[in-house]
C-alpha cells in the first residue's frame, strides 16, 4: 500500500474531526534570477511525496459528504512552462500518481478555502511559521465569519497539526527505515573515499568535494546538511563549514557529513590522521571517545530514556579524562560541577529522519522520553582540547567526534553506518599507502 496515503489516513484518524491544511515550501531565491535547489516542506513530504513547489494537502476527517477526503492543490499542466522549468504532473496525474481523492489547481485554492473551512468542527494548522499563510488563513476564515447570516460558521477550534506530525515522524516505518539505511550506506561509502584521499598538503575543500562526488554519484541529491571537513585546530570548532584550509601533517582531520536520499538525512561523525597514523596523545583521546560511544550504544534500547546514552558516555568521558590529569577531582566532583563541557560541551544524541535534527519532543511531562522501536538517533560524544597552560602541549588542538546513527529495535539497537570505519586499525589500515 502507498505508504503516504497510509499516513494521511493516520493523520485523518488522529484528527478526529475537522480540516487540516499543510502547505509545501515555497521557492527562494538566491540572487535576482536564480533559485536554490528546491526542496519540499518535510512535512508536506511526509504526508505526500510529491515533489513540485505551489502545492497545498487538504485532509478533511469525519464521515459523510465532507469527509474523509485527502485533497491535492497543485500547478496546472502547463505545456509552454516545462518548456523552462521542467515537468509537471498536473492535478488530474498528481490525483492518480500519488493516491487522492481529489486534486484541484492551486489557482482555484483561495477560492475554495472558504467554503472547505466553513461549517468545520476544528482548523489543524500550524500557526506562526509563516507569516505569508498565517494570512491567507486568516483571510479563509474572515470569509466564513462574513457569511454567519446565512448559517456558516467558521472553525471553533484551531490546533497545531505539526505536533500530531512530529509524534507520528518521530517512528519510523519500513519505508523510511529502508531509505535511511540506503542514505546511511552512501554516507560510509563517502567517508571512506575521504580517508583514502585525504592526506598532508590537502585543502579541507577538496576533501569535502570527493564526499559530494561520492553522495551525488550513488543517487543522492543533496548533502543533509553543510558538511563540515576541520583539520587541525578547526576540528574544535563545533559548527566549523569555512573547508578552506590547508592540511598539517600532524593534523586529525574530523568529518561531518551526510547525504540526504529522497527527503531522508544521514549523519555521521569519522575522526582520523591526515598522515595515517595516529600519535599516541591523539590515540588516547580517540579511544576515550570511542569508549564513550560503545557505552552510549550499549545504553540504547526499548524502556531506556533518551538521556541514558548522553549519561553513559559522559560518564565513561569524565573518568577518561580524569585519568589522563585533564581534569581533577572525583567523577562525581566532575559531573556535579560539570567541569567536563570544558572539553564535551554538546549532547550525545539527537532525532534523525527527514530533518537532519528531526522532530519529535524530548521529554513527555518533564521527563526524558522513553526509546521505542522505531526511534532512529545520532550517537555522537566527543572531545575538543584548545591550547592552555594548564594543558599537556601534545594534547593540542585535539578535536574529536565520533557519530553513528542507531534505530532502536526490539532488541537494543542497530547501527546503520557501520561500513565507515571507526577503530583506530581499521582507520590506519584504509589509510595505508603500503
Amino acid at each position: 500500500m502507498n505508504p503516504f496515503k497510509s499516513r494521511r489516513a493516520k493523520l485523518i484518524e488522529k484528527m478526529g474531526s475537522g480540516i487540516a491544511i499543510i502547505p509545501t515550501a515555497m521557492e527562494k531565491y538566491r540572487n535576482s534570477d536564480a533559485s536554490y535547489p528546491y526542496r519540499a516542506d518535510s512535512y508536506f513530504h511526509y504526508l505526500t511525496a510529491f515533489p513540485e513547489p505551489e502545492a497545498v494537502l487538504v485532509l478533511i476527517a469525519g464521515r459523510g459528504k465532507n469527509g474523509p477526503q485527502q485533497i491535492l492543490f497543485c500547478r496546472d499542466k502547463d505545456m509552454e512552462r516545462e518548456i523552462w522549468d521542467g515537468f509537471r504532473h498536473g492535478p488530474e496525474a498528481a490525483k492518480d500518481v500519488f493516491g487522492f481523492d481529489a486534486a484541484f489547481s492551486i489557482k482555484t485554492l483561495d477560492e475554495q478555502l472558504p467554503q472547505l473551512i466553513a461549517d468545520q468542527p476544528a482548523l489543524h494548522f500550524s500557526l506562526g511559521h509563516d507569516s505569508a499563510w498565517d494570512a491567507r488563513i486568516t483571510a479563509a476564515l474572515n470569509a466564513v465569519r462574513a457569511q454567519t447570516r446565512t448559517g456558516k460558521r467558521p472553525p471553533a477550534a484551531i490546533h497545531d497539526v505539526y505536533i500530531a506530525l512530529d509524534e507520528m515522524r518521530l517512528i519510523k516505518d519500513a519505508h523510511e527505515i529502508a531509505l535511511m539505511k540506503q542514505a546511511a550506506a552512501i554516507s560510509c561509502t563517502a567517508h571512506r573515499r575521504a580517508m583514502q584521499f585525504a592526506a598532508p598538503g590537502k585543502y579541507e575543500y577538496e576533501i569535502e568535494a570527493e564526499l559530494l562526488h561520492e553522495f551525488r554519484r550513488h543517487g543522492s541529491q543533496y548533502p543533509a546538511y553543510s558538511s563540515i571537513v576541520a583539520a587541525g585546530a578547526n576540528a574544535c570548532v563545533l559548527h566549523y563549514v569555512g573547508n578552506n584550509h590547508r592540511v598539517g601533517a600532524g593534523d586529525l582531520i574530523l568529518i561531518d557529513a551526510g547525504c540526504e536520499l529522497d527527503g531522508y538525512a544521514s549523519d555521521i561523525t569519522r575522526t582520523f590522521p591526515a598522515n595515517g597514523r595516529f600519535s599516541p596523545a591523539q590515540r588516547d583521546i580517540y579511544e576515550l571517545v570511542l569508549m564513550a560511544q560503545t557505552a552510549a550504544i550499549a545504553a540504547t534500547k526499548p524502556g531506556a530514556r533518551f538521556i541514558d546514552p548522553h549519561e553513559a558516555a559522559l560518564k565513561v568521558l569524565t573518568q577518561g579524562l580524569l585519568d589522563l590529569k585533564l581534569l581533577s577531582g572525583t567523577l562525581g566532583e566532575a559531573l556535579e560541577k560539570e567541569s567536563y563541557k570544558r572539553f564535551y560541551m554538546h549532547r550525545t544524541s539527537h532525532w534523525l529522519g527527514l530533518d537532519v535534527h528531526d522532530v519529535g519532543e524530548y521529554k513527555e511531562s518533564e521527563k526524558w522520553r522513553t526509546l521505542v522501536p522505531g526511534m532512529v538517533l545520532t550517537m555522537e560524544p566527543g572531545c575538543y582540547i584548545r591550547p592552555a597552560a594548564d594543558v599537556p602541549e601534545a594534547f593540542w588542538n585535539i578535536g574529536i567526534r565520533i557519530e553513528d546513527d542507531a534505530l532502536v529495535t526490539a532488541e537494543g539497537c542497530e547501527i546503520i553506518t557501520t561500513a565507515a570505519p571507526k577503530t583506530i586499525a581499521d582507520i590506519e589500515a584504509l589509510m595505508s599507502k603500503e
